[in-house]
Formats: C-alpha cells, structure tokens, sequence
C-alpha cells in the first residue's frame, strides 16, 4: 500500500479509531521493511505463555518491542535488562493500544554482526585459498595405534571423550595436549598444541574438542592461525566442538567433523563388542573355507589313492596277460594243428579212394603240407616276436631293471615309499634302495619347492 494512494481517500472521512490504527498498521506494515535495530533491553518480562515483551532503548529514545515464543525458543542465551543488543524487527502497530512496536524476528547480541562478517570473510577467504577443498582431506585412520586430543584439560568435553573412549575401545592410547580453548590466547595456543602434536608425531589421529557455546566463546576456532595450522597437520585432524548447530572455521578446514566432542570419539574408535563380533565370523568363514579345503584334498587324496597302480601290481597284471593271450595262442596253434591234420587225413583219404588221380593229389598234397609248413613257420615267428616285444616291455616295467639304470627307492623308516620331500623331516632317518644293495642316511637339508 502507498501513503500518497491511501492518504486522499482518508482526508475527506470520518475514522473510527479502529480503522485508524488498523490503517496506521497497514501503513507501517507494507511501507517499512524489515530493519536490523540496535539498542538497550529494558523492562524486560517474560510471561508464561513463552512471549518476551521488553523496550528497546538509547540515550533519547525508547520503542516497545515483543519476542513471540515460536521465534525466542532459539536464542541460546539469556536476554537481561541493560543487554545491548541487535533486532531484525518489523514495524508495526498493536491495535487495541494503538502502541507503536516492533515484532522481533530476530535477536543476538550487540557486535555478534560484526564478528558473523569477520566469520564470512574469513571462510570465503579460506575457500578460494583451498583449505576446505575435499579433495586435500587426509583420511582417518580405521585402526589408529594411538590418538592425541587438543582442548583444555578442566572442561566436560574432554571428560566426554575419554568416557566414550574407555566405553567403546578401552585399550585405546590417549595423549592429551592441554591448551585454552576461550580467550584472547587460546587461538594461539590452540595452533601451537597442533604443531607440537606433529613435532611429536606419536599419534595416528588428532581431536580437537570444545563444548557449546555462544559464538563469543567459540572464536578461537574461527581464527585464522588456528585453520592454517590445521591444514598445515600432517596427521588427520577431527573437529568436534559446539553442539550439532555450531559451526566453525575449523569445522570446514579439519580432515573431518563431528557434531560434538562425543561424536568425535565415536568417528575415531571402535566399539570392541562390535570388533570381537567382526573377529568371530571371520573366524568362522576361516574354519568354513578350511574345513572345506581340507575334505576337498580328502576326495581328491582318494580319487588319486584309485588311480594309482603299485608297479608289482602292475607287473603281475601284465604277467598274468601274457599268460592268459600266451595260452590262447597254444590253443589256436593246436587247433590250426588239428583242423590241418583233419583236412591231411581227408585228404590221404580221397587219394586213396581216388587212385586215378593220385599222382596229381599227391603233388598237391605236397604242396598244401609245404605251404601249410611255410604258414605255420611264418605264424609261429610273427607269434614268437610278438612274444619277444612283450617280454621286452614287461622288462623294462620291473622296478630292478629301473634300478639297473642308476635309479633308487627311498623309503621312510616305516618302509613306506617316499614320493615328496615335504614327507620328510630335517634329521630324519630314510632307507636307499639301488639295483644291487641298499642303504641308509640322515636328512640334512630338504627344498620342498
């Protein structure tokens, strides 16, 4: 609404004070933005519904202002009469009084203005310089040997930590490296206990604590000696200062955050239960794939103990072959013998029913008994070499004409057959067998590559 459009039509009519003050309201309202006002808390009152009500005040002047309970639950600190502080407030006008004042969206503390554009100016800074580049984060350490913690040795932080700590990984080290964590010094304090902690060098991982606080109290960590000396660590750093809310520079600039000194002990230990349940079923799939490896090795021990022949086993098996086609080759050589003799005497017998042509059986008899000798030579030698061939392989399949060659049999002392050295032992007694003789020796040195 504009004054000038609304102040015309007004002039010339008679107002209730309602519509005036409804008017006026309207007026300040939709004409006035929002402003950021700075002043002195005075004749402040907190009724139960939760609402503020109090005066804003300088050295002429004083405005009424109200805090409503929805917007007020925020503000971490305690308002007090004679407080200077900063409101974002909206202008306005409460009717039933016609009391000009102000509707307080927001409140903080006289300076804090300041120190938030010192804070912004600062991250910016830092961000174009890379510091919060995630890309420079050093990562944590899954199982750190040993961890330092950097705040003030008095405080419930560092209570907080070392609680968490013996709760959750009791055999845990800890080296505390004392410093101020609030003040004008604690800023340079703070840096210096990194360096140290990296001269040092005695620990996987770095917390740096505090707990909450109002922004005053949380400065140090929004120095710049403090974030450069962070990023400067060589050993990873977590940050765990304020509540979940409070963020600081170091917050951006540390290897990692954590929303309080209790969470940045949990990021950095392991609960020992949880370690004992990962070792266990570790242990178990271990037992399981052993287990497994070892019946597999049984089978296959087995399905090789089937496959596998003992030479004298070997030898009498193809001995007993030999005999067996040896008896058959007697046979048919006996019957080739008699079905030829039949055939001589049917023959003789025909030639002797048959003496007009007996000069010419006669000739062919002599030449079916010279052929049939020629054959049965023939057959016998091709037999007899046959006979030979496997009496030569079946030779060279004894183990005595292996022995012959220059080999040996070593047995162990319970006379079993050695085929690896890894059956063997250092100092161990074994048993050499050659092709004439045998004898014994000691192990001395084994390669079971």
């Amino acid at each position: 609404m504009n004054l000038l459009s609304v102040l015309p039509n007004i002039i010339h009519k008679i107002l209730t004070v309602s519509e005036l003050n409804h008017t006026a309201k309207q007026l300040l309202e939709q004409n006035v933005p929002l402003l950021w006002i700075q002043g002195e808390i005075s004749n402040l009152k907190c009724y139960p519904s939760g609402h503020w009500y109090f005066s804003l005040k300088d050295a002429a002047a004083q405005v009424r202002c109200v805090l409503f309970s929805h917007k007020n639950q925020y503000i971490d600190w305690e308002p007090k009469d004679g407080m200077q502080v900063e409101l974002l407030a909206l202008v306005t006008l409460y009717e039933p009084r016609g009391d000009f004042q102000l509707n307080v969206e927001i409140m903080r503390r006289a300076g804090l203005g300041q120190l938030f554009e010192t804070f912004e100016k600062l991250k910016s800074k830092l961000e174009k310089a890379g510091l919060f580049n995630p890309a420079n984060k050093k990562p944590i350490p899954g199982f750190p040997k040993q961890i330092g913690v950097i705040t003030s040795p008095n405080t419930a932080a560092l209570r907080d930590v070392l609680a968490t700590l013996k709760r959750r990984q009791p055999s845990l080290p800890v080296i505390i490296y004392p410093t101020l964590v609030q003040g004008k010094l604690s800023a340079d304090n703070i840096a210096d206990a990194i360096q140290l902690a990296n001269i040092r060098a005695e620990c996987d991982v770095l917390i740096i604590c505090r707990g909450g606080g109002s922004i005053e109290d949380l400065w140090a960590f929004n120095e710049e000696t403090v974030a450069l000396a962070i990023a400067a660590s060589a050993i990873p750093i977590i940050c765990g200062v304020g509540h979940e809310t409070d963020f600081t520079i170091a917050d951006f600039v540390a290897d990692l955050r954590a929303p309080t000194p209790t969470g940045a002990a949990e990021l950095v230990s392991r609960d020992y239960r949880d370690l004992a349940d990962h070792l266990y079923r570790l242990h178990q799939r271990i037992n399981r794939s052993v287990l497994h490896r070892i019946e597999l090795s049984m089978q296959q021990a087995d399905i090789m103990s089937h496959r596998l022949i003992y030479p004298g086993d070997r030898i009498r098996r193809q001995s007993l072959q030999l005999n067996y086609l040896n008896d058959r080759l007697m046979k048919n050589w006996r019957h080739q013998i008699e079905k030829n003799h039949w055939k001589l005497m049917d023959f003789n017998r025909r030639l002797m029913a048959s003496s007009l042509d007996m000069m010419n059986r006669s000739y062919a008899h002599n030449q079916l008994n010279d052929r049939f000798r020629l054959i049965m030579f023939s057959y016998l030698e091709n037999q007899t070499n046959k006979l030979r061939y496997l009496h030569a392989q079946l030779s060279q399949l004894n183990p005595q004409s292996v022995l012959a060659r220059g080999y040996s049999i070593t047995f162990s002392t319970e006379n079993a057959i050695i085929r690896d050295s890894k059956q063997l032992h250092r100092g161990e007694r074994i048993q050499v067998k050659f092709a004439h003789g045998a004898c014994e020796a000691d192990i001395t040195k084994l390669d079971k590559s």
